[in-house]
């Protein structure tokens, strides 16, 4: 059997929340012939970028998730507020690190899932980040920064100190794009 799209038979806005709105779809399922409704999250694109220091570190964070109620390690990120995740990559950088990077390199886009979210997640990596000693933190935000050697990433990764399924996304661009950066 060939999986077919489903036709959409109405969608509306249900309520809107400051990083995301909820939408409900009614879509028709083209085996069954029956309609059922879906519960999307609209959210703007999302970015991370992978720091790196002269010395090959990575310029890890590390602050509690409300979702699982843990500290979690990762690289910085956020959303992007306006059309340009490169620059939000860049800026989310600095904000969450005091860490400053010159330019950006794409290095791949994710749909973190597309069975309830309808964005993309940007991964850029940073190279020769310089440290500016200057957090610009939000008011909901309490970060620590970490500097980790890039080769013991992939133990972190594989011990389960590194949950975070876009920092993981993000470390398998660079395994992928940089297989010489990484003693496999």
């Amino acid at each position: 059997m060939m999986v077919k799209p489903w036709t959409l038979l109405k969608s509306k806005k249900d309520k809107s929340y400051r990083v995301f709105d909820l939408r409900i779809d009614t879509a028709l399922s083209p085996r069954t012939n029956k309609a059922y409704n879906f519960y999307i999250l609209e959210s703007s694109p999302w970015v991370n970028i992978i720091p790196l220091t002269k010395d090959n570190d990575v310029v890890f964070i590390r602050q509690y998730r409300h979702g699982i109620r843990e500290i979690t390690l990762e690289i910085p990120g956020g959303l992007v507020e306006e059309n340009d995740p490169k620059d939000a990559a860049i800026r989310e950088l600095f904000e969450e690190t005091g860490y400053v990077a010159n330019d950006a390199e794409f290095l791949g886009k994710v749909h973190p899932n597309p069975a309830i979210l309808n964005n993309e997640c940007f991964t850029y990596i940073a190279t020769d980040v310089k440290n500016s000693k200057k957090q610009h933190l939000d008011e909901k935000e309490d970060i620590s920064v970490e500097l980790i050697p890039l080769k013991k990433v992939p133990s972190l990764i594989k011990s389960g100190e590194i949950t975070h399924s876009l920092v993981i996304c993000a470390f398998t661009f660079l395994f992928l794009k940089y297989p010489s950066m990484f003693n496999f």
